[in-house]
């Protein structure tokens, strides 16, 4: 850890700050204010389709640009986004509840790529501890983001305005934080350094399992943390013990960040990643069998934990798939796929803890779970060395 990897770390608090409050409280503001009870997750899906959609744009600000300016630039939209939110709130607009959130999604797809810059500012033998370092960071967001949802619920006439208003703040205190750190980058010129084109690229086994892996994990993680306020406060959960499952939920995602590098290093990826599908099972498990608040505490902290075993081992894994010249666009197709399939569980979500319940939402996370862990047996036989018969 130096300098630029501390200051990327807080800056990693910062943003999940913001997501975790955004994830806390959409789904709650949308049922609140959306047509149909259906609709209360199109918050939480505006945000992350706004994310797809900013997939290419930022890309593009970033290999023009710079790390710096483009992360500078996406606070400053979270900065107006969380405003635009916060008016929409006080006025009971859902449909410009929603566009805000969509232009959310600018600062999503930029934070999105603090893990790739991680490795960037580590040493080449310490890139799968940076990634997972800069990852912990996330547990100030942990315990930030729900209390303070919780802390300013009632600033307002309406629940949850305060929030917003507060995230304003949060977004600006992260482009100090992020304008102390120096990313060792030249800018490249795609016409002069293009790499192997995207298709070439996407057609390797390797990316093809990382890309689907972390697109499902977060896909799976999504769906069930985006219906939990909704299913706590159908089994009449007060929103102080909602808040307290989400913040243990999202210290169960960022806490390991603190060994998973090491876990990677002394055990191998492979068997990491096969440990994050089993904690994902196990959280399923825990679901089905009951919903107290331990159930939905342990399920969580569960997910939680497979989440980032999967994430982190993804990400490092992805790191093998692409040259230097091909990072924006490789990383931008990751990317892109984890918001795609983090924007369905969103809508999923919602309208499956509205029309069918906790029980089924949950026997249908099994399915992703079950197609990462075969895409992980056909990865192990790809790369499995072919013996060379003896003379």
């Amino acid at each position: 850890m130096n300098k630029n990897l501390w200051f990327l770390t807080l800056a990693q608090g910062l943003y999940l700050t913001n997501n975790v409050t955004f994830i806390a409280i959409n789904g709650l503001v949308g049922f609140a204010l959306a047509p149909e009870p259906w609709l209360a997750t199109l918050p939480v899906m505006a945000y992350v389709v706004g994310s797809a959609m900013a997939t290419t744009l930022v890309a593009k600000v970033q290999r023009r640009l710079g790390r710096k300016r483009s992360f500078q630039i996406a606070l400053l939209v979270a900065f107006f986004s969380s405003l635009v939110c916060a008016f929409a709130t006080l006025e009971k607009q859902f449909w410009l509840l929603n566009l805000g959130t969509v232009i959310a999604g600018f600062y999503n797809a930029n934070a999105q790529l603090y893990r790739f810059a991680a490795a960037e500012l580590a040493d080449k033998t310490a890139k799968e501890k940076a990634i997972s370092w800069v990852l912990a960071g996330g547990i100030l967001g942990a315990v930030l983001g729900p209390n303070m949802a919780s802390w300013t619920r009632d600033w307002f006439m309406q629940p949850f305005a305060g929030a917003y208003i507060t995230l304003a703040g949060v977004a600006l205190i992260a482009i100090g934080v992020v304008s102390q750190i120096h990313f060792p980058e030249k800018r490249v010129d795609p016409d002069q350094e293009p790499g192997r084109p995207l298709s070439e690229i996407m057609r390797q086994p390797l990316f093809i399992v990382c890309t689907l892996t972390a697109a499902l994990a977060y896909g799976v993680m999504n769906l069930l943390m985006a219906a939990t306020p909704l299913a706590m406060e159908a089994c009449q959960f007060s929103f102080d013990k909602t808040a307290w499952v989400l913040e243990w939920h999202v210290i169960g995602m960022f806490a390991p960040g603190f060994f998973t590098g090491t876990l990677i290093k002394r055990i191998g990826v492979m068997w990491v990643l096969r440990t994050g599908v089993a904690l994902n099972i196990a959280c399923v498990m825990i679901a089905l069998s009951g919903i107290t608040f331990f159930h939905f505490l342990t399920a969580l902290f569960l997910l939680g934990v497979g989440w980032n075993f999967l994430f982190t081992s993804s990400t490092t894994l992805a790191l093998e798939a692409y040259r230097p010249s091909e990072r924006d666009k490789a990383q931008g197709a990751i990317n892109f796929f984890v918001f795609l399939a983090t924007a369905l569980s969103a809508l999923s979500s919602g309208v499956l803890i509205t029309t069918q319940g906790w029980t089924l939402l949950n026997l249908g996370s099994i399915v992703p779970l079950t197609i990462i862990a075969l895409a992980l047996i056909w990865l192990g036989i790809q790369r499995k060395p072919t013996r060379v018969q003896p003379l």
